[in-house]
């Protein structure tokens, strides 16, 4: 007789939309990193650690985890009015038009696999912030984990990213992955603890890097 809990289908659910292998386009967007090593901002193991975990800290832990508990508990308590303004509000403070661009993309084409995985799309989202807490409501995954999970997904995109443009070895990639995402669970307790009037973040370097990226001579990254 088995007597240990078995795990629920709900975060096998999340663990397969967090994937970055699935066509919601995580894989193809480096958000800024690609320029920033074409500078030499970054050009280590060491350099690109600092990076990952600027980003983790500030417009991950400042902006995007606040802003999708936000749309979590608006659908969860059905207020889909609330919802598309904090929906509206990702959007506003994409600082650029690739970062924007991103989000409206990435947003459409996760609305589009729910659809496949006949999974209740609970508002018409503008970004993959919106589709991504209406996923995680509708499917009955729990706050911390919808947080903790997206907060991963970044991380793991920007991992896999590294490798390809630093370069970066496999190995060295996972114990990037290994460290910052250790920080995760503290940084979704305190994203938690923001008032309305303290989400959101200004990052200069990551606008600029984003900006100047839009017209670099080659890319490997849409962004």
């Amino acid at each position: 007789v088995v007597t240990t809990p078995l795990p629920h289908p709900s975060l096998l659910r999340l663990l397969q939309v967090v994937s970055p292998s699935l066509p919601v386009g995580g894989y193809s967007y480096s958000q800024g990193m690609e320029w920033a090593v074409n500078a030499g901002w970054i050009n280590s193991e060491e350099t690109c650690r600092q990076w990952l975990d600027e980003q983790l800290d500030g417009p991950v832990a400042q902006q995007d985890l606040p802003l999708l508990a936000r749309l979590y508990q608006c659908l969860e308590a059905g207020d889909t009015e609330r919802a598309e303004y904090w929906d509206a509000m990702v959007l506003a403070m994409r600082e650029t038009s690739e970062l924007r661009h991103e989000e409206q993309q990435r947003g459409a084409a996760l609305v589009t696999l729910l659809d496949v995985l006949k999974t209740r799309v609970l508002i018409t989202p503008r970004s993959m912030v919106g589709a991504f807490a209406s996923f995680c409501v509708a499917e009955r995954i729990n706050l911390t984990d919808c947080l903790a999970g997206n907060a991963y997904s970044w991380l793991d995109g920007q991992v896999t990213a590294a490798i390809k443009l630093v370069p970066l070895g496999q190995s060295q990639g996972q114990g990037m992955l290994y460290h910052s995402a250790q920080r995760i669970p503290s940084l979704v307790a305190s994203a938690l603890l923001l008032n309305d009037d303290a989400v959101g973040y200004t990052s200069p370097a990551l606008a600029m890097a984003s900006c100047l990226h839009e017209t670099q001579y080659t890319r490997l990254f849409r962004s």
